[in-house]
């Protein structure tokens, strides 16, 4: 492409009918807001910059958007009040340079496919203006594409203005255009609001141009998900879905094998490596990395974590590794009902069962814990046992211990390791015993107490500060 692209993000509408105080261009989809998807498409066309028109709830939109990768430069220009489309366009003009092609998109249309974009550009050609359009079975409330007799567009007539004649075409304008910015700037400067909205159409450019000797082209599309906008929370979901097909066809084009595709969703980055299995009702959220072979269980919800290969994450197990991680060494077999919080990170082959819970803790090769126990900021070591009901006291109210389980120590059940304490490797905390000191390697320590509780009607009235 030997002209430079800016493209215009109209982000400004209210959307009433989203029923919600969030901004609708901020609402998600697959992770992300509607609008940093546009944003996202536009870095992937090399655009040299994203200038994102806000209006209703601008300071939200403009916190909530971030630049994308690649070095597109992203500004914002706002519109108030919201006087129709062309008013929008007119807002950003200044900052746009005459050199280049604007391309409009617009913020709640998120799924327009880069390649599409890319079709529209060329035809622009940095010479022509060039729309988007879309044949629709009932466009109503869409503008129609007026044709002339050798199929150039002579005009887009908005629905409310449209004449009998004109409502039967089924022709629609997606909103989508890309112009050379040195006309398209002369053009708005002639806009008016004498039509029945009362406001400033950017379609009108379109007869400014035909006026001027200008040929209009048209790139005709058939997948109508691409110009799909959200003005409700039905076509959201409606969306979200159509957006979760494309990540699960993905996916599997790469080799991975999923269950059931409609039954996955992804909102985030997914990477996976070869012969990845993973069943049917799995949310994958944040930076998630699979590795070869790894396989994922019915219902399980992931985020922000490294699973290596071979690793088994067995049905409803919940990773959530926020800003701290979670990794999960090969071989490793965790859940049924497992529980891997921020920090947990798991070495080869450790075994994590069911209604186990780990945060901010290291598990050397071969450590197990395979039920209903807890391990908080922990450091385990190789081929440690980790017996049912056992728990790291880590927290005294005010900071949190660190508890020390060296390499083969064998923790029975019912255990509370008060932190700070380290167990000697080799050694064997029995069965029921709460440790709050330190134990040398290799020794058997029992630690045993027995607490009374008094029935309600027997207890003490508590005392009156």
């Amino acid at each position: 492409m030997s002209f430079p692209v800016d493209v215009v993000v109209m982000a400004a509408g209210k959307g009433t009918r989203m029923k919600s105080q969030l901004p609708k261009v901020l609402h998600r989809l697959g992770g992300r807001a509607l609008a940093q998807h546009v944003i996202d498409t536009a870095a992937r066309l090399s655009a040299r910059s994203v200038v994102v028109i806000t209006g209703h709830g601008a300071e939200r939109v403009e916190a909530g958007l971030h630049a994308p990768a690649g070095g597109t430069q992203l500004k914002y220009v706002r519109q108030a009040p919201q006087l129709g489309t062309g008013h929008a366009v007119q807002q950003a003009a200044p900052v746009l340079p005459d050199d280049g092609v604007t391309l409009v998109l617009s913020g709640d249309v998120p799924l327009t496919r880069p390649e599409t974009l890319q079709a529209l550009l060329d035809l622009c050609a940095g010479e022509r203006m060039a729309l988007l359009t879309l044949d629709m079975p009932d466009p109503t409330g869409y503008g129609r594409i007026v044709r002339s007799a050798d199929g150039s567009v002579q005009a887009i007539v908005e629905h409310k203005d449209a004449s009998d004649a004109q409502r039967a075409l089924t022709e629609i304008y997606s909103g989508i255009m890309a112009v050379p910015t040195r006309l398209l700037k002369g053009w708005l400067a002639r806009l008016d609001n004498q039509n029945a909205q009362g406001e400033y159409y950017l379609t009108d450019v379109v007869k400014f141009a035909v006026g001027d000797g200008l040929r209009v082209q048209a790139h005709r599309i058939a997948d109508a998900v691409q110009v799909a906008g959200v003005n409700s929370p039905l076509q959201l979901a409606e969306l979200e879905r159509a957006h979760q097909r494309r990540v699960a066809e993905a996916l599997m084009e790469q080799g991975v094998r999923l269950a059931d595709p409609a039954r996955l969703d992804v909102r985030g980055s997914l990477v996976c490596g070869q012969d990845v299995e993973i069943d049917v009702n799995c949310v994958f959220d944040g930076q998630v990395s699979l590795g070869d072979g790894v396989r994922i269980g019915a219902n399980c919800v992931i985020a922000n974590a490294v699973i290596e290969a071979g690793a088994v994450i067995h049905p409803f197990t919940h990773i959530d590794g926020e800003k701290l991680g979670v990794s999960v060494g090969p071989g490793s077999l965790i859940g049924p009902f497992a529980r891997l919080r921020p920090g947990a990170k798991l070495g080869a082959e450790v075994h994590i069962g069911n209604f186990v819970e780990v945060k901010n803790s290291t598990l050397a090769a071969g450590a197990k814990a395979n039920h209903l126990a807890y391990l908080g900021d922990a450091t385990v070591g190789e081929r440690v046992n980790y017996g049912a009901g056992s728990i790291t006291a880590n927290y005294d109210g005010a900071n949190k211990h660190r508890t020390v389980i060296e390499a083969d120590v064998h923790v029975g059940s019912n255990c509370v390791l008060v932190a700070p304490v380290t167990l000697g490797a080799g050694g064997t905390v029995g069965g029921g015993s709460t440790i709050t000191k330190d134990t040398p390697p290799g020794s058997l320590a029992i630690a045993r107490g027995k607490q009374v509780t008094l029935p309600n009607w027997q207890r003490p009235a508590k005392k009156k500060p």
